[in-house]
């Protein structure tokens, strides 16, 4: 079983979801891939201790600040995907990295294409920062969430993407 609640950002709806311990999903709402990882009961519960946390975080974040992700998160995918995810997560605030970035971290032969299909696939958005990936050119890619809310959190944190 697992537990949802909404948060309502300043640039969308987002639904949160956690297993009871670790935040599990984080999607705004139409987003591609949304509940993708999630494959049991879904269970309304806003007042979760760790839901608590999370949307204490958001509101920091959102007011522009930069928290301390101080709960656990659990993405669930392949081995390769929770790799790159890793790497997304370790991307400070306010920087970026492109997919060729993070393919030549993974192996000498692995392609951004294929980073490209895990950072899509990053099923908690924002606390694991897959906005901050952009193309080798400096220029804005895909976003599960939409460009326009990729291009809302990269101001927020002040990075310049022109």
């Amino acid at each position: 079983m697992f537990f949802s609640t909404d948060y309502i950002s300043p640039i969308g709806r987002i639904l949160i979801v956690s297993d009871g311990e670790a935040i599990c999903g984080v999607w705004f709402y139409g987003q591609k891939y949304f509940l993708s990882t999630i494959d049991d009961e879904l269970v309304q519960k806003d007042d979760l201790a760790i839901f608590v946390k999370v949307k204490k975080w958001f509101d920091d974040y959102f007011e522009g600040s930069n928290p301390d992700i101080d709960f656990k998160l659990k993405p669930e995918g392949s081995e390769f995907r929770c790799r790159v995810w890793k790497i997304l997560f370790e991307i400070p605030y306010g920087e970026t990295i492109t997919y060729g970035e993070i393919a030549s971290r993974l192996s000498s032969t692995m392609s951004a294409q294929a980073v490209g299909g895990a950072v899509g696939h990053n099923p908690i958005s924002i606390l694991i920062p897959c906005h901050r990936v952009i193309g080798s050119d400096g220029r804005l890619t895909g976003y599960a969430g939409g460009l326009d809310k990729k291009i809302e959190l990269l101001k927020l944190e002040k990075i310049d993407f022109r």
